[in-house]
């Protein structure tokens, strides 16, 4: 009887530790600064949806930035999709700087363009 158990609790086990994996990747807020800011610039690449999350590129005074939004889902259901946002179209960016100065990144709450507000992390928006 102990021959069939012992493989069903292993399976179980490992099961249960693949699991956890895709949130042990995911790396969440910690890389960046507790104070949000603003940035604006022109679209330099325009919404990509292709990884866990989504992203763009603006460039601000001649320094391009990455921007980093939330996961293709939710930055679909805040209305930012590939085609929404133009090449050139003047953005601002409101959300939260890379801890190192050096690196020109923002992980994203806000998105505005012109009159219109993309909140892909609404909860987030201080």
């Amino acid at each position: 009887m102990n021959s069939r158990i012992l493989p069903r609790i292993a399976f179980m086990v490992f099961a249960m530790g693949t699991a956890a994996l895709p949130v042990a990747a995911h790396h969440g807020w910690a890389g960046q600064s507790d104070a949000q800011t603003r940035v604006t610039g022109k679209v330099h690449k325009p919404v990509s949806l292709d990884g866990p999350h989504a992203s763009l590129q603006i460039v601000v005074d001649g320094q391009v930035w990455d921007v980093t939004l939330a996961p293709p889902a939710r930055t679909q259901n805040a209305g930012l999709l590939p085609a929404t946002l133009k090449v050139g179209e003047e953005v601002t960016i409101l959300g939260n700087r890379s801890r190192d100065p050096k690196r020109f990144e923002m992980k994203t709450v806000r998105v505005t363009a012109g009159s219109r507000n993309f909140d892909v992390y609404p909860d987030r928006i201080k």
